[in-house]
């Protein structure tokens, strides 16, 4: 049994792997920034998960939820670093500043909030594992109009190699990389039609959905914790053989 934090917990592949430790018998405690989803998620899980309200971005709201769950379930073993943010796809320069400023300070900063708050907890505890996310980018490769979001992405993955490296004894850190999820952040900021159907074609060879990927991660992030550790569901075998098989298989997976 472990207790695990997930920041971002309240949708998508977050809420996914909470609902998915849960049923495996570990304690949840997890964060959002929407009020009413957190009360509707909190409704969810019926009191087994601390479910709150907190801005990655404020590092003494990240401190909260760690005391929220070290209170509740007499410690934590585990954080997760899932929050994030994407953008319209647009060049860099015609991507207004603030919303910028938004994904890095969420995606990279927010990483960085979460990271410190529990490395420094957990080594006063005596020991714990931080998984940061992976995304778009965090491999080297580029994709026009989310440059912002990539940047910060493969800044993510630098700042946990680094992280592994100088974290006190007790403490490791490490990568979860979902690859192709179908959520609402993977279409984000298609502004043509004719673009997004094109983009839902290679959604469907490579993407999986929430129900699939979340439920294999969140094993594996329990049963992975270790210093340096990269976990990745697309691999590049996966990537070859789906390609592969897509004149025999047929996909939708954003059917309805």
């Amino acid at each position: 049994m472990s207790t695990v934090v997930i920041t971002g917990g309240t949708r998508g592949i977050g809420l996914g792997m909470a609902r998915a430790l849960l049923a495996g018998g570990h304690r949840v405690a997890i964060c959002g920034t929407d009020p009413e989803r957190v009360e509707k998620v909190r409704a969810e899980l019926s009191g087994e998960a601390v479910v709150l309200t907190a801005d990655v971005t404020d590092r003494e709201q990240l401190r909260h939820l760690w005391d929220a769950a070290a209170d509740r379930f007499g410690g934590v073993d585990i954080w997760i670093n899932n929050a994030g943010i994407s953008h319209d796809r647009k060049p860099l320069w015609e991507l207004p500043a603030a919303t910028a400023q938004q994904v890095v300070t969420t995606n990279l900063l927010g990483v960085i909030n979460g990271s410190a708050v529990a490395v420094a907890a957990m080594a006063n505890a005596g020991g714990g594992h931080v998984w940061n996310m992976e995304g778009l980018g965090s491999d080297g490769r580029t994709v026009p109009g989310l440059a912002a979001y990539g940047a910060s992405k493969r800044a993510v993955t630098y700042l946990t190699r680094a992280l592994s490296k100088e974290a006190p004894p007790g403490v490791s850190a490490g990568l979860l990389s979902p690859g192709m999820v179908a959520t609402d952040l993977l279409t984000h900021g298609y502004d043509d039609p004719a673009e997004l159907a094109k983009a839902r074609k290679v959604f469907n060879i490579l993407a999986d959905t929430v129900d699939t990927v979340a439920p294999w991660l969140a094993e594996r992030a329990v049963s992975r914790a270790r210093n340096g550790a990269h976990v990745r569901w697309l691999t590049t075998p996966k990537v070859i053989g789906r390609f592969a098989a897509a004149p025999f298989r047929r996909r939708d997976l954003f059917a309805g």
